[in-house]
């Protein structure tokens, strides 16, 4: 007769646990067709902005990428001891800011440097939906501003319903629409180099662009190298807030609502 101990099953063997080793740059499976709308949209704002009859349509959101762009430069002529003497806002000619005194090279560099943050927080709000509620106040306000300076009726109109659509995105998928139209916004802001200069190219606009008065300041330096250099920057500068967007909104559409419904659910 066997003396062996009784025989006592062995507890499974738990898997190796699966550690992530996932890049905090590297977009997951949601965020990937951000990457891709941002793109789409900035082929689509050249468009718009650049075709006659086209133009028209996106008015409203032009007026309030030309008024930012423009505060820009009224802010930083205050701050730096200048005088406003005249400021322009218009559609098709574009915006000016005739300033006396301050620092020229500061007030000027402000408009292109603040369109740029600017519109990168927007594309960061294209990430997350709470963000892009947050937003849509600066929008909406920005969006009706412009009218002061405005007696187009069309622009009127069109400023009318680009409201209207702000507040119902709030309704759609539970603000998840939201995202996009920020999304846009922060495209058209954030590249707004771009639309200006090709605004001197192909429209010849009143106003020019800030590339042109830089080649004005410093005339060593041809028009077409500012344009260059500040391309360059916007471009950096949109790559880096996509990246920071894809770090700090790692999350599933579940947990957007869920997040988003804490903040005037909808």
């Amino acid at each position: 007769m066997s003396n062996l101990p009784p025989y006592l099953p062995r507890p499974p063997v738990a898997p190796p646990a699966q550690h992530s080793h996932m890049s905090p740059v590297a977009p997951t499976h949601d965020q990937v067709p951000v990457l891709y709308v941002i793109v789409v949209y900035a082929v689509v704002i050249f468009a718009f902005w650049n075709i006659p009859g086209a133009r028209v349509v996106i008015n409203p959101l032009k007026l309030f990428t030309i008024g930012w762009h423009e505060l820009c430069h009224i802010s930083l002529a205050i701050l730096t001891g200048g005088s406003v003497m005249k400021v322009c806002i218009d559609p098709d000619m574009g915006g000016a800011t005739i300033v006396s005194g301050g620092h020229p090279p500061t007030i000027l560099a402000a408009g292109y440097i603040g369109s740029t943050i600017f519109g990168g927080l927007f594309i960061m709000a294209g990430f997350d939906t709470l963000v892009s509620k947050i937003m849509s106040f600066v929008l909406g306000v920005g969006l009706i501003a412009p009218l002061a300076l405005v007696r187009n009726k069309l622009t009127i109109l069109l400023t009318v319903l680009y409201e209207g659509l702000l507040i119902g995105f709030w309704f759609v998928d539970h603000a998840q629409a939201l995202r996009w139209y920020c999304l846009f916004v922060g495209v058209m802001n954030a590249l707004y180099v771009v639309w200006d200069i090709a605004d001197d190219k192909y429209f010849r606009k009143a106003n020019d662009s800030d590339a042109t008065q830089w080649s004005l300041l410093y005339p060593r330096i041809p028009a077409h190298v500012w344009a260059t250099l500040w391309i360059i920057f916007e471009i950096a500068v949109l790559t880096g807030f996509v990246l920071l967007g894809i770090a700090a909104f790692k999350r599933t559409p579940d947990e957007m609502y869920a997040e988003a419904a804490q903040f005037l659910p909808t």
